[in-house]
């Protein structure tokens, strides 16, 4: 079940608009995360910037399950099994 779901994120990135830009989106803010967390230091402004991209990350990932839900859900209801 692993290996299939892993599979639909590949399809899905490569043939599904939304997700695909999501997917883009999701990679943007882990990449500034990551620029932020090498700082010795962070001020009060990064700190807040932090926190705003984990919860928009968070947020992210979650519209991008809900796609791959919706998608194994109509798979399921057109009667095509993984």
């Amino acid at each position: 079940m692993v290996h299939i779901h892993e599979d639909l994120k590949r399809t899905l990135a490569e043939r599904h608009e939304e997700y695909r830009k999501l997917l883009a989106e999701h990679a943007s803010c882990e990449t500034r995360l990551q620029e932020l967390q090498s700082k010795a230091a962070l001020d009060d402004t990064e700190r807040v910037e932090t926190v705003n991209i984990k919860k928009q990350k968070l947020q992210l990932k979650d519209r991008m399950e809900r796609i791959v839900r919706e998608h194994l859900e109509r798979e399921a209801g057109a009667g095509v099994r993984h």
